[in-house]
Order: C-alpha cells, then structure tokens, then sequence
C-alpha cells in the first residue's frame, strides 16, 4: 500500500470534528486496505510504531526536522525554521515547503507503507555517537520521495504531533463496522482491555473475524487494563449496595503497579503502560523469588516505607522511584513494599472470570508472603459498624481510605471497566467534595502582574468516554508554586496547538491550545452547573455544563495516567448527585 492513500486518510479526520465521521472514514479505509498490513495501519494513525507498553519512542527534536525539510525540499534551513517558529508545526512547513520544490527529484522511490515503518523504525532505535545525524538523513529520504501531504504527516510523526483524532475507541468503533457488528463491538473492546494492543486487534478481526477476537487472551507480557471502583458518598450506602456483606482493603497511598511474573524476569507496568520495573527492581526480584506459580500477572500498591519504623510513607515518597538516574541510592533511601490485591492469570489460566474471592485465595496462596511482598489488609464486614471500624483502621495505618468489592458469584475482574463490583471511599468524601479530578490540560492563560510573561492560568478538562472528546470543567490558577511556573513551559509546550484541538469541546477560549497529554490532580470547593463549561453540558439543565469552583492544584502530576484515563465526565455527574448543592449554582 502507498503511504499516500493512509495520508489522504488521516487528511480526511483532519477536516471533521464528527466522531461518526471519523468511524465512518475509517471502516471504510481499513475494509479496502491489505489485512496483512492492518496492524501497522492503526499504529501509524496513532502516531506509532507498535503498542503503548513497547519500549521506544521517535521523538526527533524540531530542530533535526528542520535540518531534514531544508534538505528534502532544497530550501535554506533558516527559511524553514522561521516558518516552524512562526506555526508550531513542523508537519505543516514540511507540506508547504515539500509542495514548492521545482520538479519531482530523479531516481525516487516509491513510498510505500512498509517502507515508512521500516525507516521510522530505524529512526526510533538509532543510537550512539552518530544517531542525531543518521535521523535526520533518513528523514530526509522519507521526505525525498514524499508529496506534500505525505510530508506533513511523517514530520508530525516523529515529532509526536500526529493528532488526528483517531482515538482508541474511535478505531474501535471502525472495526466493529468495518469487519462485524454493532452487538460485537463489547467483544472487541474487551479483546483490546485484556492486551492493550490495539494493532493486535485489527490484525485478528480482519483476518480471523469474532471467532478469533474472541479467542484472545489474558498472557503475560501484555499489560491489563486496569479495572476501577465507583464512588459511593458513605460507608451505610456501600454495605446497602453491595447486600449487606463484603470484603473491604485498605486503599494505600503509593503507585499502582500490574506485575507480569515470567519464569525468568519480572515486568512491571504502569496505569499507563509504561515500563516501572527499573524503577522498582528490589519489587521485580522480590515478586519472583516468592511466586509459587511459573507464570502469573498480579496487581499491586508500590508503596513507600520508613525505614526506621515501617511505617507507610505519603505518596510523594515513593515518586523518588520515578526518577531516571541514581536509582541504586533511590532504592536504598526509598524502601518500598507492593501490597498485592489482584490476580489476574496464574500458569496458563485467565483468572479474570473467576469471582473475588477466589481470585483473592489463589493470590494469597501462590505466593510466599513476606518482606517486601505483603497482601493487603482485607477484611470480610456484614454490618455498617464494621466497615466504619475498618474505615477508621485504614486512617490509622496512613491509608487514603478503602475499597469495598462484593462477594458475589459474578464479582469478575472487569478488565478497563468502571462498575460497582468495586466502590472506593475516602476521607476525602468527609469533607464538602468527594474527591480529587485527576484533569487533563487544554490550553492556557497568560499571566499578570508577577506571572506577566508567562502561563498564569490553564483550562482543564474531563474525558467523555461516550464521545471520545475533553470537555472543560475549570480554569486553573492557583496551588502553583515558582517552580511549577517556571517549568510550565517545558511541561506542556510539546502538546501545542495552532487551533482547538478536534479532541477538545470548549466555549472558552485560552491563549494558547494544548493537545490533550498532561493530566494534574485538582481539588475544588463544590461542582456547580456551569453556562460557560462543557462538561455535561444539556444532561442536568439545558444550556448547562458542569463546572468545579474554587479549583486548586494540589502539586501533583499524573504522569502515570494517559489523558483518556483522567476523571471522566459521568464521573463528575456521579460525585455532583453525591454532594449537597444549590440546584441553581452557577460556576463563574
């Protein structure tokens, strides 16, 4: 397949803002394109070479793809870095520059779809003292042989602007129209929960339809998505939903790890899906010294400890883990222990079908427990009074609060699902709010007075899962500190956009755009109905959204979550039926 015909495409999703546009282009593309050549299709629509969880990134630096453009297109490079300056758009200097060359070189070759990936890939894995300028050379052989449109699109590829709007669920979405139906589409989602592959997937449907979709797995190596709890505003409430019994565990305060136990190493992943296991290799070692079972994949909190007196640490200490160098002195001055809670595959068998409690009995029992490998502290409860007693024991331990999971026949491992098989209560909930959003950055302000001259304020947003789009819930001002400030820049200034992004709903307008890739934990006063944010905007009031008032940073980033694993809208409708509001509020 020639790479044009993919760069019509993505200039197709380019030009709508229509989810079901976007499905539609795409089913319709991926039923006339080579089955062979699927996988590799739907990665590039993402802007990638294979899966989130594999290792490697493209990431050229502007100023490499400059020298690459000058080169290709014949032009001087200080033309084309002015214009990349003046637009924030490598792609789009490319496009305009790659389209004023005299006549098409001699001797091209043709650009092929396999030949793009063949030739990013060796962009991705070049290395050592010659690699900036193997690069650059091999950009400009893909942009030698490119037109215009297929110039754009391989710039903003390997500067990781591609951003055309093909979202997980939207290829999703074209794959069930495109090889199945409407009714197969949970099917093929949950093929996608259970391997995080989502290349994987359009190979197997298009080529073995549901049957094989439905054949796909749990399998070590491929992370899980995680399941998650619903929130419920009082311990009576949970015991009343979950029939008057359940197990309850201490919810900790550290990084939640899945753990995929092979017979020789040890893998640890992110919610994101990035590799922790160097961060944590004391836990790696440990979780195969004492697993009992040849292969299995585990969920766990990494959670940091004092080492004078055990007691558990807060969550800014175990972020010394994250850190990129020192980390022999790290795991010395940072001793951490995983508290296990799940299992989810044991020797070749997918545990995530099984209920709760066997899944908690098999975990227990497959492991040596012990040092840095502990359980968390769970408790069966049948009353009220019991869950308050276990609430107030999690407070005293220094957890965040606990999780309640029902006991039933069908409490399954609900792989990237939000239910209440699950429900989560914090202290948190005590107070006016119910929690803490978890908000992804879409544009920003400039400041006054003290912040003149740089980001003063930031739009933040939730996720709608229904839409695939990030809805507006506050403008953001305060709890940054002089550092935060000053590191605004180099935190976000890699996601900007010329225009709104076509993942972004919003009425209000910021100086500066932002693609959706930063996500920080806010804290507010209350949720109000909101004329002027989209969230939820016409599902409680029409011309209303919701806004949260009263918004503060807490100082965290949530770099160990994506932006389609923020706080989510209906999330935000839940907790604003759980607090005690004025109806008629309106956020400013």
């Amino acid at each position: 397949m020639l790479y044009s015909d993919l760069a019509e495409t993505f200039d197709r999703l380019e030009s709508t803002g229509s989810r079901l546009e976007m499905t539609a282009i795409l089913a319709e593309f991926f039923k006339r394109a080579d089955k062979k050549e699927l996988r590799r299709i739907v990665y590039l629509s993402q802007g990638k070479l294979h899966p989130d969880f594999v290792p490697g990134v493209l990431g050229m630096a502007d100023r490499l793809v400059v020298k690459a453009i000058a080169k290709a297109s014949g032009h001087p490079e200080d033309v084309a870095e002015k214009m990349v300056v003046e637009t924030g758009d490598p792609g789009q200097v490319a496009e305009a520059l790659i389209s004023r060359k005299k006549q098409m070189a001699l001797f091209s070759e043709d650009l092929t779809v396999d030949r793009v990936v063949r030739q990013l890939t060796e962009i991705e894995n070049a290395d050592g003292k010659d690699s900036q300028d193997r690069k650059q050379k091999t950009l400009a052989s893909l942009l030698h042989d490119s037109g215009p449109l297929e110039a754009r699109y391989l710039c903003r590829t390997v500067t990781g602007r591609m951003r055309v709007g093909a979202a997980d669920m939207t290829i999703l979405d074209a794959l069930a129209e495109a090889f199945a139906t409407k009714e197969d589409r949970p099917a093929i989602e949950r093929a996608f929960n259970v391997t995080c592959d989502i290349g994987l997937v359009a190979e197997t449907i298009a080529e073995g339809g549901m049957d094989a979709v439905r054949g796909i797995s749990v399998s070590v190596g491929s992370p899980v998505k995680v399941m998650l709890a619903e929130r419920l505003p009082s311990i009576g409430e949970i015991m009343e939903r979950m029939g008057g019994r359940c197990a309850m565990e201490f919810k900790y305060d550290g990084i939640r790890v899945q753990a995929h136990i092979g017979r020789e190493s040890v893998k640890l992943y992110s919610r994101r899906l990035e590799d922790l296991t160097s961060n944590f290799p004391d836990i790696a070692e440990s979780l195969r010294e004492r697993c009992k079972y040849g292969e299995a994949i585990i969920e766990g909190e990494c959670v940091a400890v004092d080492p004078e007196t055990g007691n558990m640490l807060p969550f800014q200490n175990v972020t010394h883990r994250r850190k990129k160098h020192g980390m022999d002195e790290a795991v010395r001055d940072v001793p951490v222990r995983i508290f296990m809670f799940d299992l989810l595959f044991a020797d070749g068998t997918d545990r995530t079908h099984d209920p709760y409690e066997s899944r908690r009995g098999s975990l227990e029992s497959g492991f040596e427990i012990g040092g840095q490998v502990q359980m968390t502290t769970m408790r069966v409860v049948e009353s009220r009074e019991e869950g308050e007693e276990f609430f107030a024991n999690a407070l005293a331990a220094r957890c965040e609060g606990i999780m309640a999971k029902s006991l039933a026949e069908d409490s399954v491992y609900r792989a990237g699902s939000r239910g209440f098989l699950w429900i989560k209560y914090k202290k948190d909930y005590q107070q006016a709010l119910t929690d803490s959003f978890d908000l992804t950055v879409v544009g920003a302000f400039y400041g006054m007075g003290k912040r003149a001259g740089r980001y003063g304020a930031l739009l933040m947003a939730a996720y709608d899962q229904e839409t695939g789009r990030f809805e507006t819930v506050c403008k953001l001002g305060t709890g940054f500190d002089d550092a935060f400030l000053d590191g605004m820049p180099s935190l976000l200034d890699g996601s900007l956009s010329e225009t709104r992004p076509p993942s972004v709903d919003a009425e209000m307008v910021p100086d500066v755009w932002f693609e959706p890739a930063v996500v920080l934990e806010v804290v507010a006063a209350e949720i109000t109905l909101s004329p002027i944010h989209t969230a939820a905007m016409d599902v409680l009031k029409p011309g209303s959204g919701l806004g949260i008032r009263f918004p503060r940073f807490t100082g965290r980033v949530r770099d160990d979550k994506s932006p389609e694993q923020c706080t989510t809208v209906s999330e935000i409708v839940e907790m604003y039926g759980m607090q005690a509001h004025d109806s008629d509020g309106l956020s400013e």
